[in-house]
């Protein structure tokens, strides 16, 4: 099967390389996009590929690649938090390898129409999926606090009290439902140098991660990764921003040590690690591949390689605002 360039996603061949795929292997693409990782893995002869996407958009366009793979891809239109649940239902509860490539795809930031960037005006939505509030829903109804507190933390603005201040006072004279409205809001109130970002990225940012419950999502995707993958799977995370990749390398760094025990107490009291390290420093982006798709000099690969020690919980998911708490007004 050949590889069409159009889809080799950022680090897609060092992300696969490092599931080192095999014959007879069965592996889960857990955020199929425009299927680039599908692709190099149904490289190898002989793999099966279960490919995960909660936007149907990119399901559909998958059809092709399933028609072209032998019976050897299948596609589900789900969360990649529920992977675990997704290849039970398949007949693979245990598999060789997951891939994952966080965040939104360059597909969905290219169509307007989605509303995830602020280059171009669409409606205001920023929704993966098909359903749920979207981000116009967000401006719209939360409050002053709870808006400076997602721009801030999921966005990481240090402008975010300001950003809040001039989206309430600009919805009391108009609804705000367009990507090009919230732009020109947020321009009035954070400048950019020549050089740097633009004003309205940390904020899009923030609503999209919020509206999809993005970082909540990856948290217990990760988990789900852990009860899945066999003795000597390998996961294999591509994140591009740092509150992404600070949450995966603090749950392979957690999963990967021994603790619970002491000096004092005998060694069967330590916990035995779930995971081992494949790469100790993050893999990033050649020059080369960074010339060639500016959104590639973020992007970090971390990858581990499970042991045989039982699974553990997700545990509770980190205290910032949710949808629920912030549309009914808590």
């Amino acid at each position: 099967m050949t590889i069409d360039a159009r889809h080799i996603s950022v680090l897609g061949p060092e992300a696969v390389e490092m599931l080192a795929p095999r014959a007879g292997g069965v592996y889960v693409d857990a955020t199929f996009g425009a299927g680039g990782y599908s692709r190099m893995i149904l490289a190898t002869e002989g793999t099966r590929v279960i490919a995960i996407d909660r936007d149907r958009t990119a399901i559909a366009g998958g059809f092709n690649l399933v028609d072209s793979s032998d019976g050897r891809l299948t596609l589900v239109e789900d969360r990649f938090s529920n992977l675990a649940d997704v290849c039970a239902a398949q007949g693979e509860p245990l598999v060789d390898g997951v891939v994952m490539d966080v965040g939104v795809s360059s597909m969905q930031l290219d169509q307007a129409e989605r509303g995830f960037s602020f280059r171009f005006d669409g409606p205001l939505d920023m929704r993966m999926g098909q359903d749920g509030p979207s981000a116009a829903d967000v401006v719209a109804k939360a409050s002053e606090a709870d808006l400076a507190n997602i721009i801030y933390i999921f966005g990481e603005e240090r402008h975010s009290r300001s950003v809040a201040r001039a989206i309430i006072a600009a919805r009391k004279e108009a609804t705000i439902t367009t990507t090009k409205q919230l732009v020109e809001i947020i321009s009035k109130v954070v400048w950019a140098k020549p050089g740097e970002i633009h004003p309205a990225t940390r904020t899009f940012q923030a609503l999209r991660i919020f509206v999809n419950a993005e970082l909540d999502e990856l948290h217990m995707a990760l988990a789900a990764a852990e009860q899945v993958l066999k003795p000597g799977g390998r996961l294999s995370v591509v994140s591009f921003h740092s509150l992404e990749d600070r949450i995966v390398k603090n749950f392979i760094a957690e999963r990967s040590k021994t603790g619970g025990g002491s000096r004092h107490l005998p060694e069967i009291a330590q916990t035995k690690p779930r995971f081992k390290l494949v790469n100790k420093r993050p893999i990033v982006a050649s020059d080369e591949e960074t010339k060639a798709n500016p959104r590639a000099r973020s992007a970090k690969l971390r990858g581990a390689e499970r042991t045989d020690a039982p699974a553990q919980d997700a545990g509770p998911l980190p205290h910032w605002p949710t949808l629920a708490t912030v549309l009914r007004g808590g």
